[in-house]
């Protein structure tokens, strides 16, 4: 097992097309070509985290009561009771 630190030395293949782009990217930004592929790798991760966190909307309200008795707003079907029941 790799403790923190260790190097490993591998192949990979890449698109011409890809490659070239890196090394551009490497002459503009005065890095690496392999900073830029260990950038790109710790970014997936947590990109996919990002994606995986559920979004919370705040829903206004008035009266300063919250929602009425019998509504939960994490329950579609009994909010659309409720709504029926209120016609």
């Amino acid at each position: 097992m790799f403790s923190r630190g260790d190097l490993m030395r591998t192949t990979i293949r890449l698109d011409d097309a890809l490659l070239d782009e890196a090394r551009r990217a490497d002459a503009e930004h005065g890095t690496t070509f392999t900073a830029i592929i260990e950038e790109s790798l710790r970014e997936r991760p947590a990109r996919r985290r990002a994606a995986n966190r559920t979004q919370y909307t705040r829903m206004p309200t008035t009266g300063g009561g919250g929602t009425l008795p019998g509504v939960n707003l994490d329950d579609l079907a009994s909010l659309l009771d409720v709504m029926d029941d209120r016609r």
